[in-house]
């Protein structure tokens, strides 16, 4: 029984979780049957007509891009615009098209991290780590049985911390209750007054798999009711967030940097501001818009920061701090499909799988 389209999907997802795009993204399934047998995946940054017929050719039927085609709420779809167009020739052809945005933007291993590689940036991390998306469980449990309900919940998801896994703290103590007439005690009589010597277990887990972790741990707790506290946390998660920084092996004159980037992007045109009197070896990148990441950028002691879409006042805000680098948006992002590519080979090796050969670059160059 060969793959269906859900398999591809709960894949990158675990990838990329949705939970982590803007709240203006709209990275998801924008077309298509998830439970379709999959016959092919076409990787692109954009998905357009062109696009679509590519998939159509090749007998592909799941499209991922990296841009969401339908950004914006449709009232009608008449193929009014190339949007409608291109939605309305995939659902013809039964063509699934699915989005993985800035919830790719924001993993360490995404788009970002994509740029750096390429770049041949060393030691890196997210420039812009992203708060809120960690909770702390915290609960009780029978010495008795505690091992049991871990393993469950770092089964889940629960207890990783950057390169640690199975992180919990533990401490000993008395639990009392009195179980109704109506309870069903694991430990215990109705009635009676009873103490258990307990464990108070806490971990942190992303925020998002808190509905699953807590599952795994009702199912494994001998408890009926369990008592347990689950708090979302103010702490940021390093390993989630917009941006990436790192450093070049060896610091490069602002020339020779600039013709490194240009080689490892494959770029026909830079925009930069004016080179600075020092050598650029700490260089943040974003792929897409990322000015609004300037000032990061500044406080991590970047030399360079390699993004798109600047306006002309906000190069003046470089201030002659760090050489800011406007390379293009498609430019910044073109290699994504390539990222897509290496992860679903890895994990789909007997699926048809293919790159877009489709240039949907909107801008010329002269």
């Amino acid at each position: 029984m060969g793959y269906r389209i859900q398999d591809v999907i709960s894949f990158l997802e675990q990838l990329a979780p949705p939970a982590y795009q803007e709240s203006y993204d709209n990275a998801t399934l924008i077309c298509g049957n998830r439970g379709d047998l999959l016959t092919g995946i076409l990787c692109t940054l954009d998905c357009t007509e062109d696009v679509v017929e590519e998939a159509i050719a090749l007998g592909a039927n799941l499209i991922v891009a990296h841009h969401p085609i339908v950004f914006k709420g449709l009232k009608s779809l008449t193929g009014k615009n190339y949007v409608e167009r291109t939605v309305i020739k995939a659902i013809k052809k039964d063509i699934a098209i699915y989005a993985i945005h800035t919830n790719l933007d924001h993993v360490a291993t995404g788009v970002n991290k994509k740029i750096a590689d390429r770049l041949g940036l060393i030691q890196t991390q997210i420039l812009q780590p992203k708060k809120q998306l960690l909770s702390k469980l915290e609960f009780f449990v029978p010495m008795d049985d505690k091992d049991r309900v871990l393993q469950a919940i770092f089964e889940a998801g629960a207890g990783h911390i950057g390169e640690y896994k199975d992180c919990s703290f533990q401490v000993e103590g008395l639990g009392t209750y009195t179980a109704s007439e109506k309870a069903n005690p694991h430990l215990g009589e109705r009635g009676i007054p009873h103490q258990e010597p307990e464990t108070r277990i806490e971990v942190i887990l992303p925020s998002h798999l808190g509905g699953k972790i807590i599952q795994a741990m009702k199912k494994n707790h001998p408890y009926e009711e369990v008592a347990y506290f689950l708090t979302t946390l103010e702490n940021v998660h390093q390993e989630v967030g917009a941006g990436m920084i790192g450093e070049l092996p060896v610091g490069l004159s602002g020339d020779d940097f600039l013709s490194h980037l240009k080689s490892a992007m494959n770029l026909q045109i830079i925009k930069h501001t004016a080179p600075i009197n020092r050598p650029i070896k700490r260089v943040a990148v974003c792929g897409g818009a990322g000015i609004f990441l300037l000032a990061d950028a500044k406080r991590a002691g970047a030399d360079a920061f390699v993004t798109s879409d600047i306006k002309y006042h906000e190069f003046f805000d470089a201030e002659g701090q760090l050489v800011l680098c406007d390379i293009g948006h498609y430019e910044s992002e073109i290699f994504t499909k390539d990222l897509l590519a290496e992860f679903l080979s890895q994990n789909f090796p007997n699926i048809a799988l293919y790159l877009t050969k489709v240039v949907t670059n909107p801008t010329s160059y002269r």
